[in-house]
């Protein structure tokens, strides 16, 4: 069970993703959470860095898509001066919205990656899916609601159950 919450990779941030090395095997897209993974849960508008980022990521020819638990203006107002697509209030893990992102993008899983900072919404939802999964480190945890606070314990949880089974190691993380 606890295996589905396992990412296909660890990084510390969206920085450390070799995107040369996504596109050699193929991969199309990117569907990437926003809070704590872009920036942090308060950070209304993109920094410098990750606009470099995010020219980068087009450069290289991927798709992007925003999905969002949060709610619409605060998604809006972050992806709209990057002319990004997004899905607010997504519900993840939930499929429904990773099949409307996927059908955004016009790519298949196959052809797509999950990028996110949460096991239980991201990695969960894009591991049912079928996507390649990218876990990133929380940006800015302190910032974080309540929702991902309780979502934080479960992971403690899983995370215990996966070092004790030998499925989680720490020295993973880039």
């Amino acid at each position: 069970m606890f295996e589905r919450l396992l990412p296909n990779m660890r990084v510390n941030s969206v920085y450390d993703i070799d995107l040369d090395e996504l596109a050699s095997r193929g991969v199309r897209g990117i569907i990437t959470d926003l809070d704590n993974t872009l920036v942090g849960a308060k950070e209304p508008l993109a920094t410098p860095e990750l606009v470099a980022w995010l020219d980068k990521v087009r450069n290289v020819g991927f798709k992007v898509v925003i999905v969002s638990n949060n709610n619409r203006t605060r998604v809006s107002n972050f992806a709209a001066p990057l002319d990004i697509p997004f899905l607010h209030k997504a519900k993840k893990p939930t499929q429904a919205s990773f099949r409307k992102a996927l059908a955004m993008l016009g790519l298949q899983a196959d052809e797509t990656v999950m990028i996110g900072d949460q096991m239980m919404t991201d990695v969960l939802g894009g591991n049912r899916m079928g996507l390649y999964t990218i876990l990133v480190i929380p940006i800015s945890p302190a910032d974080e609601g309540v929702m991902t606070l309780v979502n934080r314990r479960l992971e403690r949880f899983a995370l215990a159950r996966l070092r004790k089974r030998g499925l989680w190691y720490e020295e993973e993380t880039k």
